[in-house]
């Protein structure tokens, strides 16, 4: 059995019309992409606004949102194992294992064998990597003006708190 599916059109439309039934998308900030819609939604809304505006933005220097996020780390906290990176950027082992092979390839970053435990392997920036991240930053922090842009200080402190404890309070779930 075959369902009917309505037909749908974008609320910014790219020279093509729609017939006269057909159901209209709302734009970010319209509807349930609004104050009407759930905080989730609208934080994975959000997150995927700013993560395309991060891809484009470090597009190039040859580094990618996953890899950006990888350096910040290891700046942060040197020594890291790459389990500990994959925790920390939220990403799967696999796929830091794959940065971590790039970025040691281009030099951004070198391993050490862990003192203790020799088959854990620890990773630091090089000064190559320290520049290739300053540069990013750079960029990255022009986004951040952009996004707490209308924002008093304390707002804008009120609002990494309540994010920094939306993820404190469900990583327990």
């Amino acid at each position: 059995m075959l369902r009917k599916t309505p037909n749908i059109t974008r609320s910014k439309s790219r020279g093509k019309t729609a017939g006269p039934d057909a159901a209209r998308v709302p734009a970010p900030g319209e509807g349930k992409r609004g104050e009407e819609g759930y905080l989730g939604y609208l934080l994975r809304q959000a997150h995927a606004a700013v993560r395309l505006t991060m891809e484009r933005t470090l597009a190039d220097l040859g580094i990618t949102p996953p890899q950006f996020a990888v350096l910040t780390m290891l700046n942060a906290y040197p020594g890291l194992s790459g389990a500990d990176v994959a925790r920390l950027t939220f990403l799967t082992p696999q796929t830091v294992g794959v940065i971590i092979r790039n970025l040691e390839r281009d030099g951004a970053i070198l391993m050490t064998p862990h003192p203790v435990h020799g088959r854990i392997q620890q990773w630091t920036l090089t000064p190559r990597g320290a520049t290739l991240l300053r540069a990013c930053r750079e960029r990255v922090i022009a986004l951040e003006k952009r996004l707490a842009a209308g924002l008093d200080p304390k707002a804008e402190a009120g609002i990494r708190r309540w994010l920094a404890g939306i993820a404190a309070d469900l990583q327990e779930d």
